[in-house]
């Protein structure tokens, strides 16, 4: 297994306000899987993404990545796997760098490639986004509803993109959204529920992202 979740428990806060946001979360990642975490707001996915990536740490539980566990590692090199990317990309060891022209071709920003960020609509920024992410071809792809703020059409180019990414270069992608159509694109469907795992299964009838409809 790529990568595996293990008893992970998450609280904040002290004494009498103190909030169990994780309880318990076992699950496990293939390498090249898209996966989807779901849920409304405050049902921990957004926390546990955080906790993979390295951003927040587990109260208890382990994640492992590659067969190495985080709690493992020194300080120094966490800081170092966490900060190799920007935003909710992570770098795994040993990758092989995209080629850089050929990722704008695939992001659609070729001939955009000298505008400034102000220059580029909303989508064409998200597009950027995305390019600046994966650019050092990172073993997963960590994206905290990359469609939020968006409207429909460029969701529907953001998520054919990520698609395109994921079947592309093999990254595997743990995506959060609260938007359930979007789980019919993934491989794989993890609802989440009040810190808990409601329901985990495999998608019988994955469709394209083109053939989202909400």
């Amino acid at each position: 297994m790529f990568l595996e979740i293990q008893g992970i428990r998450k609280s904040f806060g002290e004494g009498d306000n103190k909030v169990e946001v994780l309880k318990g979360i076992d699950l496990g990642i293939e390498k090249g899987e898209f996966c989807v975490l779901l849920g409304p707001s405050g049902s921990g996915k957004s926390t546990l993404l955080n906790i993979i990536g390295g951003i927040d740490s587990a109260d208890e539980g382990n994640i492992c990545i590659g067969g190495e566990r985080m709690a493992d590692m020194s300080e120094r090199k966490l800081t170092q796997y966490r900060r190799r990317h920007l935003g909710y990309i992570f770098q795994m060891y040993n990758e092989r760098p995209l080629d850089v022209d050929e990722l704008l071709h695939t992001l659609g920003l070729f001939e955009h490639q000298r505008k400034l960020p102000n220059q580029l609509s909303g989508g064409q920024q998200q597009r950027t986004a995305i390019g600046r992410a994966i650019v050092k071809n990172p073993g997963i792809l960590l994206c905290d509803e990359p469609t939020g703020a968006l409207d429909y059409h460029t969701s529907k180019e953001i998520l054919k993109l990520i698609e395109t990414v994921n079947q592309k270069y093999g990254n595997t992608v743990i995506m959060v959204t609260h938007n359930d159509a979007i789980k019919d694109m993934a491989d794989r469907v993890v609802r989440l529920r009040d810190g808990m795992i409601l329901r985990d299964y495999r998608n019988e009838h994955k469709i394209p992202a083109e053939e989202l409809d909400w």
